[in-house]
C-alpha cells in the first residue's frame, strides 16, 4: 500500500463525499411540486446510508494515520427539482471517482482488501442511487 496516496487520495474523496451527503441532505428538505415528492422520501433513505459511508470512510481514513478534513461546503442548488436532482447526479459522478482513484494506490496486502472493499462498498451503493435518479430524470 502506497500510505502516502491513500492517504491523499481518501482525504479527496472524504471531502467529495461530505459534499454529497450535504447536497442529498438539502435537497431531501427542500425539493417542491410533484417531482420534489415523489423522490423525497428515497433521498432521506439515501441520506441514512451516506451518513454511514462517511463515518467509514473517516474511521478508515483516521486508522491509516490521516487526518479527516471535511469542512462545511458550500452549495448552490437551482430551485426546479428536476435541475437540482441532475446537479446531485453530477455531485455523485464527482465523488464515486474520488473514492474509485483511492484503488489503485491500495496495494494487495490485507489491509488494502479490506480499504478496497470498503470502497467498492460505497461505489456500489451510490452507483445505485445514481441510476434511480436517472431514472426519474429520464
Amino acid at each position: 500500500m502506497d500510505k502516502e496516496k491513500v492517504l491523499a487520495a481518501l482525504g479527496e474523496a472524504l471531502r467529495q463525499q461530505t459534499r454529497s451527503l450535504v447536497t442529498m441532505t438539502a435537497l431531501a428538505g427542500s425539493l417542491r411540486g410533484l417531482a420534489g415528492a415523489g423522490i423525497k422520501a428515497q433521498l432521506r433513505t439515501f441520506v441514512q446510508a451516506e451518513v454511514e459511508d462517511t463515518y467509514r470512510l473517516t474511521e478508515k481514513l483516521s486508522a491509516l494515520g490521516g487526518s479527516p478534513v471535511m469542512g462545511s461546503p458550500d452549495i448552490e442548488l437551482p430551485t426546479e427539482p428536476l435541475e437540482a436532482l441532475q446537479v446531485l447526479v453530477d455531485t455523485e459522478a464527482t465523488t464515486i471517482a474520488a473514492l474509485h482513484a483511492v484503488i489503485p494506490h491500495s496495494g494487495q496486502e490485507p489491509e488494502s482488501e479490506a480499504l478496497e472493499h470498503l470502497l467498492e462498498h460505497a461505489i456500489m451503493r451510490k452507483q445505485q442511487q445514481v441510476d434511480l435518479m436517472r431514472h426519474a430524470l429520464a
